[in-house]
């Protein structure tokens, strides 16, 4: 396994114990087998190894188990961190947003896409919802009506869900002050 304590400090917090408690070292080598690597934010979490098995099982749960087409929740994602401002999760999840196909143009223009002819209605009523819900919550019932038209319940939900999960991770991130991985 990757020695973790090799990295130095990479937050606020300081680094892990080397040798790595057993708790840890099982939840590093789950994370190594699903992703094949560690990330910082797998190191700062490693300091509450139970919480951060329960948070990593609701990311992969939002990314991985949902009704939801994955586009769908990658730009609830990335529109969470953008009024976040999570960098790191912005660094993580706007590669996977153009994985799923969503085009660079749109992507460029995302932080102003009230502006933008580039999104349809669907997209519109997701990043509108997203924006609302990152504001206190306070969705006015025209912006879920717009939602109502385009995703189902169950979806409406897994949205939601992604939207708060996402937006409190990087309000954690930011606090912690997670740093980002050099993109190679």
């Amino acid at each position: 396994m990757e020695n973790i304590s090799a990295r130095g400090k990479v937050s606020r917090l300081p680094p892990l114990p080397d040798p790595l408690p057993p708790d840890v070292q099982s939840l590093f080598a789950e994370r190594l087998a699903k992703m094949g690597r560690l990330l910082n934010i797998h190191s700062v979490f490693g300091h509450a190894p139970k919480i951060s098995r329960a948070s990593a099982q609701m990311a992969f749960a939002l990314r991985n188990e949902t009704l939801v087409p994955r586009l769908y929740v990658e730009i609830a994602i990335v529109r969470a961190a953008q009024n976040a401002q999570g960098h790191y999760e912005l660094q993580q999840h706007e590669p996977m947003l153009l994985a799923e196909g969503f085009a660079s143009n749109k992507l460029a223009a995302l932080k102003e896409w009230k502006g933008s002819k580039l999104f349809d209605d669907k997209e519109r009523a997701l990043l509108a919802y997203t924006d609302e819900t990152c504001n206190l919550g306070n969705v006015s019932d025209a912006t879920f009506a717009a939602m109502g038209k385009h995703f189902t319940p169950q979806e409406i939900t897994e949205l939601s869900f992604a939207i708060g999960t996402y937006y409190g991770t990087a309000l954690v991130m930011n606090a912690l002050q997670i740093q980002l991985e050099k993109v190679s």
